[in-house]
């Protein structure tokens, strides 16, 4: 008998703290964990020593009869301790070293929900800082435990157990991507339809395939925009004409208004020779005044069409932005061009205004003649 047992102390003692052994799990109690690892006496594995993150029973990582290999990391003479922890953490970091150098993206589990961030088993604690998980924002990450992520490594320090992992780096790149194709594909001159992202002060932000091209408010309508929210509202669908690309900086420049009749185009359809318009003076020039008669389409007044009377300058009897008559003279839509008047306008409403008389001749309305008048003088000589 005492043999035997000074046979097990000198088994017992031939460990060394570091070695590396296999066996199989005999027992599993809810701290710890009985492995036989080829000698008498199990070797034991304490709960914190079974994984790298935190567990509150054995089970939820082992179970008797499972395989594993352990290191030792202590040896007294009642008992050897073992560490299934240590082992993975060895071939973990090793591992995690290469993905980190290469910038591989791997798959891992979320295993728990912690303040701050989420938490990962990849043979060590991995943690991915709330910031880190996803491009939007998350208020709730409840229902992430359990949700297969896929990941990079931003920062490694196996001496302080520390990796930081991150899902956002890797829809970040995925974006950047898609934004390249979607660049290349576009060339200035196409008309493709895109959805409003953002409205600034500026213009809008276009989504046009993954990518936001800018809509200067200049290139929104034909007419004046005072302010993009006039004409846009956010998540709308619209068709943009490419004005221009520059790959470099991923700068694409979009027109709405291009994609639009022209206002001199539907003024062609609209106005004729003749036609009596309302209008606003725009501008007040030395030989005239452009007036505005449909949105986007001016005319020239030029001065001797202003009044029914000489004058020196349009400003005698303009101002800029007096709403006038003016009457259509002549239209040339491919030069955008149109003459108007507003004298004729004026001497129409003065003819209008001089009532038509009857004029009879003197002798049908007063019943005599010069020659009866001449008749009745030398009637007096005789």
């Amino acid at each position: 008998m005492v043999e035997e047992m000074n046979q097990e102390m000198a088994e017992m003692k031939s460990f060394s703290e570091g070695d590396i052994v296999s066996g199989k799990v005999t027992k599993v109690e809810d701290k710890v964990a009985y492995v036989n690892v080829g000698y008498k006496v199990d070797g034991v594995v304490p709960i914190s020593e079974l994984s790298s993150l935190h567990i509150e029973k054995a089970d939820e990582v082992v179970s008797v009869d499972d395989e594993l290999e352990l290191k030792v990391i202590k040896v007294t003479d009642e008992e050897v301790v073992l560490s299934k922890r240590a082992v993975q953490a060895e071939k973990a970091w090793e591992d995690l070293q290469k993905k980190f150098e290469t910038g591989e993206v791997f798959e891992a589990v979320v295993a728990d929900v912690v303040k701050g961030g989420l938490v990962v088993d990849v043979g060590v604690r991995g943690f991915i800082p709330a910031s880190l998980v996803e491009r939007h924002f998350v208020e709730d990450f409840s229902d992430y435990k359990g949700k297969t992520l896929r990941l990079k490594i931003v920062e490694l320090d196996k001496e302080n157990n520390k990796l930081i992992l991150s899902q956002r780096a890797v829809l970040d790149k995925e974006v950047e991507v898609q934004k390249k194709k979607a660049i290349e594909n576009l060339q200035p001159g196409q008309v493709v339809e895109g959805t409003v992202q953002r409205l600034t002060d500026f213009g809008a932000f276009i989504d046009v395939g993954g990518i936001d091209g800018l809509v200067h408010i200049s290139q929104m309508a034909h007419h004046r925009v005072n302010s993009p929210s006039e004409v846009l509202s956010e998540g709308e669908k619209v068709k943009v004409k490419v004005l221009s690309v520059d790959v470099e900086s991923s700068r694409i420049s979009l027109s709405i208004k291009d994609t639009q009749p022209g206002p001199w185009e539907e003024a062609a359809k609209e106005l004729e020779n003749g036609d009596v318009l309302e209008g606003t003076v725009k501008r007040l020039v030395a030989f005239g005044a452009f007036v505005e008669v449909k949105p986007g389409v001016e005319g020239l007044v030029h001065i001797s069409q202003i009044a029914n009377r000489h004058i020196g300058t349009p400003s005698e009897v303009l101002n800029e932005g007096e709403t006038v008559k003016v009457k259509v003279l002549d239209i040339n839509i491919a030069e955008k061009r149109i003459s108007l008047s507003i004298r004729e306008i004026l001497e129409a409403e003065e003819k209008a205004e001089i009532p038509t008389k009857d004029y009879q001749r003197d002798e049908e309305t007063s019943g005599f003649s010069l020659g009866d008048v001449i008749g009745e003088q030398l009637k007096k000589y005789k």
